[in-house]
C-alpha cells in the first residue's frame, strides 16, 4: 500500500472518530469533500505546496479562508496535514473516511461488473440478494466489462463474488485439463 494512502487512512480514522463523538458524520463528510474540491485547483495547491511560503502564512491563510465554513476537526486535521507535508494524502482521506462513514450507516457499495449495463430492476434485485448476504444497504456502482462474456463479478469491499461465464469456463478447463 503506498504511503499516501497509508497516511490517508491514518486521517481519515481519527478524523472520523472525532466526528463520530460529535455526532457530526454528516457535515464532516459534506465539508471535506468540499476541501477537497478546493485543493484540487492548481493555483491554491501550488500556493500550499510552495516552498518559499511560510507555514505560518500558510496556516493563516486556511484558517482565514475557512473558519466558521468547516468545523474545528476539519480545520485541525488541514493544519496537521499542512504542517506535516500531507496535503498530497487528503484524496485518500476523504475516500477512506467515506467508506468508513458508510459501514458505520450499515451500507456498502457493490461494483458490479457485468458484459452489459444492467437496467434498474436488475440493479434492485442484486442489492436485495448481496444486502441479505452481507446484512447491509448495499448501493451498486455498475462497471462494463466486455471481457466477462456472461455473469457477473460483484465486488463489496475486499470480496469478490464471481458468477461470470469465464470464470466457470476457466473452473472447467481445470477440471479437464
Amino acid at each position: 500500500m503506498s504511503e499516501v494512502l497509508t497516511v490517508g487512512k491514518r486521517y481519515a480514522k481519527a478524523l472520523f472518530e472525532l466526528a463520530r463523538e460529535s455526532n457530526q458524520l454528516e457535515q464532516t463528510e459534506q465539508q471535506l469533500k468540499a476541501v477537497v474540491t478546493l485543493f484540487k485547483d492548481e493555483e491554491l495547491a501550488g500556493f500550499f505546496q510552495h516552498p518559499s511560503i511560510g507555514m505560518d502564512t500558510k496556516i493563516e491563510t486556511l484558517s482565514k479562508s475557512l473558519a466558521g465554513k468547516v468545523s474545528d476537526h476539519v480545520l485541525q486535521t488541514l493544519f496537521v496535514l499542512l504542517e506535516r507535508r500531507r496535503v498530497d494524502s487528503i484524496d485518500a482521506m476523504l475516500a477512506y473516511y467515506v467508506k468508513l462513514s458508510a459501514e458505520h450507516r450499515g451500507h456498502a457499495t457493490a461494483i458490479v461488473y457485468t458484459p452489459m449495463k444492467l437496467s434498474e430492476a436488475e440493479s434492485e434485485r442484486i442489492a436485495q440478494h448481496f444486502g441479505g448476504i452481507t446484512g447491509k444497504h448495499i448501493v451498486v456502482d455498475n462497471r462494463i466489462n466486455p471481457e466477462l462474456l456472461g455473469g457477473i463479478q460483484v465486488r463489496i469491499g475486499d470480496r469478490l463474488y464471481d458468477g461470470s461465464l469465464s470464470s466457470k469456463l476457466l473452473e472447467l478447463q481445470k477440471i479437464l485439463a
